[in-house]
């Protein structure tokens, strides 16, 4: 399945629309666009998973990439998914231990991200 990438702002936030499946073929593009907008001063970075289908350990490494990255100058990461299955997949790793995981993007924005994690 292909990789769908689409970004928006959202007043001081940088939100990226994730579809479709986040693996090992598909994650080195996830990668570049998360360090292309980060690279490119986005400081407040939330990556919604909704349209998601399938993430293997890749896709996360990658996404602890892009928390590691923001950190390192000051910025702060959410992610949004309700998807059962993902959220699965972030429990048994204790990543819901390091992400703050929203239900929706309004609820990320409203949590206001800011801490990092």
């Amino acid at each position: 399945m292909e990789l769908s990438l689409t970004t928006r702002t959202i007043g001081e936030y940088t939100v990226l629309d994730v579809g479709g499946e986040v693996d090992v073929y598909t994650a080195p593009r996830l990668r570049e666009r998360l360090v292309e907008l980060i690279d490119g001063g986005a400081r407040r970075v939330v990556v919604d998973l909704g349209r998601v289908d399938f993430l293997d350990s890749t896709g996360l490494g990658v996404l602890v990439g892009a928390l590691k990255r923001l950190r390192t100058v000051s910025g702060s990461f959410g992610l949004v998914c309700d998807k059962e299955p993902l959220l699965k997949i972030f429990r048994i790793t204790a990543l819901d231990q390091v992400f703050p995981i929203h239900p929706t993007v309004d609820a990320a924005l409203a949590a206001d991200t800011g801490s990092g994690a």
